[in-house]
C-alpha cells in the first residue's frame, strides 16, 4: 500500500482532528470485512495472567517498501507507572501470536499499513497488535483493574471488533489521569475506532453488563499501538528485535 492510498483509508477528518485534539472517533466498516475478522475471536486462548479475558498478540512493522511484516516474539511489558493492575504491571507477559490466516488477509494488511501511515511510522518501528476480549455473565470491569490509564506509547488506537449481549462498557477519554477533565464518553460498536495520542491523554472504560441475563456476553477489541515511551517495554524490544528502530530519547 502506498502512502497516498494508506492515508485515503481513513476519513478525511481523521488527521485534522488528531492534529487539533490528539484524539478522534472514526470507523472502518466500509474498509474491512468485519464479519470475517470477527470469526477470528472464536479460537483465542484464555489470558494466563488475567481472569475472564482472552488474548492473542503479534509484533509487526513496515518493511522498506511500506508493507506489513511480522517481527517475531517479544513479551508485552508494562511498567507500574502505566498499569495499576497487580496481574499485569511490571511483568513480562507472553501471548500466542495472531493467527497467520488473519495476518495474511489483505484488509488486515491494509489496516495496519494505513494505521502506520496515519502516525508517520518509518520502516522497522515495532507495532503491537492485539485481539483481546472478555466473556461471561454479570457485571465486569472490562479493564480489570487498570482504571484510568495510558498504555505507555505515543500512538494508540482501539477498535471494537465484536460486542454481543452487552450494555455499558463506554469508552471514556480524559485529559488527566485523575479523571477530572473528561473529553469523551461513547459506546463504541463493532467497526468503531478510537485514535489517540497516548502520551498526552488517558483512557478508560465503564462497567460492562449483560443485556439478557439468561445469555452470556462477549466483547472483543483490537488494540494497536507503537512508539513506546515505557522504558520497560523498550528494553524488551531492544533485546528481542535488535534491528528494530527504537526511539532512544523516549525510552
Amino acid at each position: 500500500m502506498t502512502t497516498t492510498n494508506a492515508q485515503s483509508f481513513w476519513q478525511h477528518s481523521v488527521p485534522v482532528e488528531l492534529a487539533e485534539h490528539d484524539w478522534c472517533f472514526t470507523h472502518v466498516r466500509d474498509r474491512i470485512d468485519l464479519e470475517a475478522w470477527q470469526a477470528f475471536t472464536r479460537d483465542i486462548p484464555r489470558d494466563p495472567y488475567v481472569e475472564r479475558r482472552w488474548k492473542r498478540m503479534s509484533w509487526l512493522a513496515l518493511d522498506e517498501q511500506g508493507h506489513m511484516k511480522s517481527l517475531g516474539e517479544c513479551p508485552m511489558a508494562q511498567g507500574g507507572q502505566y498499569n495499576d493492575a497487580e496481574s499485569m504491571a511490571d511483568k513480562l507477559r507472553w501471548y500466542p501470536a495472531l493467527e497467520q490466516d488473519f495476518l495474511d488477509r489483505p484488509d488486515v494488511r491494509a489496516f495496519v499499513e494505513a494505521w502506520a501511515a496515519l502516525w508517520g511510522l518509518d520502516a522497522n518501528e515495532p507495532i503491537l497488535m492485539q485481539i483481546t476480549g472478555v466473556k461471561g455473565s454479570g457485571e465486569l470491569d472490562p479493564l480489570q483493574g487498570q482504571g484510568i490509564h495510558a498504555d505507555g506509547c505515543r500512538y494508540l488506537s482501539i477498535m471494537v471488533l465484536d460486542r454481543d449481549n452487552v450494555s455499558g462498557a463506554e469508552s471514556v477519554l480524559y485529559a488527566d489521569r485523575a479523571g477530572q477533565q473528561q473529553l469523551a464518553d461513547q459506546v463504541m460498536v463493532p467497526g468503531d475506532v478510537l485514535h489517540l495520542r497516548d502520551d498526552r491523554l488517558f483512557h478508560g472504560a465503564k462497567a460492562l453488563r449483560q443485556e439478557d441475563p439468561n445469555q452470556p456476553y462477549e466483547r472483543f477489541i483490537i488494540i494497536i499501538n507503537s512508539s513506546f515511551v515505557d522504558g520497560f517495554q523498550n528494553r524488551m524490544l531492544r533485546r528481542y528485535f535488535p534491528e528494530a528502530v527504537i526511539h532512544e530519547h523516549i525510552a
